[in-house]
Parts: C-alpha cells; sequence; structure tokens
C-alpha cells in the first residue's frame, strides 16, 4: 500500500495572511491545499492520504474535502507544535493500516505543482533503494556560514541540490526514527535531515519543473503564474 501523508499544519507566518493560512488560500476560486491533495487523488498508485492539518481547520478541511470529492483522503489529523512533530502525529496515525513494508510520501501541502510522474519516480526509488528524496540542482552558487556573517565555504555548485517534497520511505522504517527522535527529544527540519543524522543512505529523484513551495507572498503570485501558464498550455495544445 502507498499513502501520501500531506502535511497542512503550517500557520503562514511569513505570508502576513491574518485571515487564512497559506494551504487555504484560494487560487481561482480553489483553496491551494486542493489542488496539492487532487494530484495524489489523481495518481493510480496512491491507495489513500492521510493529512495533518491545523487542529482548528480541520472541520473547514473536510468540508472541502467532500466538496471536491477528494475520496482517498482517510484520516485528518491535527498538528503538533513544529512540522517534525506534525509529521510525526500523521505517522502515528497511519501505524494501525499500514505494515512495515508499506511506502509513504511525505508531501507539502503548499507544493502544488507536483506531477503524477514525480510521484511515480519517488515511489519507484522506494521499490529500488529504500527511500526517495526529491531533488532539484541549484542555479546559484552556494555559500556556508557558521555564524551567519562570515563564509566558511562555497561548495561546487554541481555538487549542490535543493532537497524538495515529496520525500519517500518504507513506513516502518521511517516510523522508527520519528520513534527515536521523539524518545531522543530531538527536531528535525525535515525527514531527511533527520535519516542522515541518522546514518541512512538518501537517494535522489529529479524533482518535476516548477515543484514550488508557497512560503511568502511572492511564491503565491509566482505559482498563480505558473498555474495560467499550464492552463493556457493545455488549451492551446502546446
Amino acid at each position: 500500500m502507498v499513502t501520501a501523508l500531506i502535511f497542512a499544519g503550517g500557520v503562514g507566518k511569513r505570508m502576513n495572511t491574518k485571515s487564512k493560512p497559506k494551504q487555504f488560500l484560494e487560487m481561482q476560486g480553489k483553496p491551494i491545499i486542493i489542488y496539492t491533495l487532487e494530484h495524489f487523488q489523481n495518481s493510480d498508485l496512491i491507495d489513500q492520504i492521510v493529512v495533518v492539518c491545523i487542529e482548528d481547520k480541520i472541520n473547514e478541511l473536510k468540508k472541502m474535502i467532500l466538496r471536491y470529492d477528494i475520496t482517498k483522503v482517510v484520516s485528518i489529523v491535527p498538528g503538533g507544535d513544529s512540522g517534525h512533530e506534525s509529521i510525526y502525529n500523521g505517522i502515528i496515525a497511519m501505524k494501525d493500516d499500514c505494515s512495515e513494508s508499506d511506502i509513504v510520501l511525505l508531501h507539502d501541502g503548499v507544493r502544488p505543482l507536483i506531477q503524477c510522474e514525480l510521484i511515480s519516480d519517488c515511489i519507484e526509488s522506494v521499490e529500488k533503494y529504500g527511500n526517495g528524496i526529491t531533488v532539484e540542482a541549484v542555479k546559484e552558487s552556494i555559500a556556508q556560514s557558521l555564524d551567519g556573517n562570515c563564509i566558511k565555504a562555497i561548495p561546487e555548485r554541481q555538487e549542490m541540490y535543493a532537497i524538495k517534497a515529496p520525500q519517500a520511505f518504507r513506513y516502518g522504517m521511517i516510523k522508527e526514527l520519528y520513534d527515536r527522535a521523539k524518545k531522543e527529544n530531538v527536531i528535525f527540519w525535515d525527514a531527511a535531515s533527520m535519516c542522515r543524522r541518522y546514518g541512512v543512505s538518501l537517494y535522489m529523484v529529479k524533482s518535476s519543473k516548477n515543484n514550488i513551495k508557497i512560503t511568502e507572498a511572492a511564491d503565491y503570485y509566482i505559482y498563480r503564474a505558473l498555474y495560467e501558464l499550464q492552463e493556457e498550455q493545455q488549451i492551446i495544445g502546446t
């Protein structure tokens, strides 16, 4: 079984949206989170979807899921105090339905331009290597600094990749590591960072085009432009 675990628990502090979290902002009358969920709904490779959501938005999300006929959502669970804790809540919610060998794809609710091919590539990577981490080659040089002031190193650009989502794993392995982090009271930026800290070899899946994360206000306008461009290309057949 393959489960998509979608994180929609952020409050969008960097968006300056006082009324709505960023995942509930609308584009052409439809919430961003629904655009994201539809990609997993429409993938024949995804058996079920679990969503981690801000607790006081769960009822609202349930209504949206019914309205847009997202039938694969089997559970909506409240988020935690951090992204790490929220994902762990989702993983724990899956324990009665998932075996250790089942596959789970961790994805941001605010990455609505994911393509079905990327979902397939991540699953294929898990089947071959045990995991699949979506990455994109960086387009500019990267500076490393320990104090935010002095540059310590500038790694070779051709060796640098930005980590994105989905991040895909065998359920038993990723649950075991989140359990370990919980026991050790450690919080990680994302699942890939946690895996590397615990010595897991990770394997790259090249990101699909325009797989942006809507974090700041500018990202929303970029997303809108990209979405409208895709719609135009479908209409004119380019």
